[in-house]
């Protein structure tokens, strides 16, 4: 089974992030406590797994790409922080514990995203393997993007001003390609970077991290709705609480439900170039028509 295949490589990325972040009695401590609490110990490592992943499709190893990996993480970490906080969506529960600002407060659990993102950046510069530096230069460039503006970051602001308005499913789409899709579509492009592919395999990696970012945000919505708390980690029913822009509330379930489905097969397409050594990815976007978590 995949999920039991996957579990090295998850194995890999907690051993990396416990090197390459600062350790819980660095001074100060307590915001490298902070930092570990969120980043360290819990997630799927769906970000970071992608990135080794798509290193080895093209022929790269997974050890070239695992600081690279580490780095999406400690992105994904800061951005799940600073999503949780009153001032965003408020939650209490992130991956079956409290969030970081309800252990450590506001104030720490702000600066513990700020740090993860800076770590980020500092373990993509700090920690490159010998010969590829001009590969992670190029990967940090990806990197960025996918976190600004134009991406991460600029995806929350719609999502934001999208709360209690109905939208068309072309600005549904576009918020989620933005907010959770970059990150996404920049694993599979830094890992593709970094094992040396070429531009015809990168396009096929970005095509296939569109389509698996669409169909895991849409799973994502459906799950707030169907999903137990305890089962998921996080508090359910937040999006219809708060009047989220989802899919089930634009499209209805089932509705929604085929369109993940659309867009896994978009995703499974991209890859045939790849042939068998595009397994792992091909039955990753599997699980994620399955997953309940």
């Amino acid at each position: 089974m995949v999920l039991t295949e996957l579990e090295f490589y998850k194995e890999q990325i907690e051993a990396g992030l416990d090197r390459f972040l600062p350790s819980a009695s660095t001074a100060p401590a307590l915001i490298h406590e902070a930092m570990r609490y969120s980043a360290c110990g819990g997630g799927k490592r769906l970000r970071g797994l992608l990135t080794l992943l798509a290193c080895q499709v093209v022929d790269g190893s997974w050890q070239a790409a695992l600081p690279a990996a580490c780095a999406l993480e400690m992105v994904h970490a800061y951005s799940l922080i600073h999503d949780d906080l009153p001032c965003m969506d408020d939650d209490e529960l992130r991956r079956g514990k409290p969030t970081n600002h309800r252990v450590y407060g506001e104030g720490i659990a702000l600066l513990a995203g700020d740090a993860l993102l800076t770590q980020a950046v500092e373990t993509m510069i700090c920690f490159v393997p010998t010969g590829l530096e001009k590969n992670y230069w190029q990967a940090l460039q990806e990197l960025i993007k996918a976190c600004n503006t134009q991406g991460m970051i600029g995806g929350q602001v719609l999502d934001l001003s999208a709360e209690g308005k109905q939208l068309t499913l072309a600005e549904l789409q576009a918020i989620h390609r933005w907010k959770t899709g970059a990150l996404i579509r920049a694993a599979l492009r830094i890992g593709g970077i970094i094992g040396g592919g070429d531009e015809e395999a990168l396009r096929a990696l970005s095509a296939y991290g569109e389509a698996f970012g669409l169909a895991f945000q849409i799973t994502d919505d459906l799950l707030d709705l169907e999903a137990e708390t305890a089962v998921l980690g996080k508090t359910t029913g937040s999006d219809l609480r708060k009047q989220k822009a989802t899919y089930p509330a634009l499209l209805g379930v089932e509705e929604a439900r085929r369109h993940a489905g659309l867009e896994i097969e978009k995703a499974r397409c991209a890859l045939e170039a790849f042939g068998e050594k595009a397994r792992l990815l091909r039955e990753l976007a599997e699980y994620v028509l399955q997953r309940s978590y």
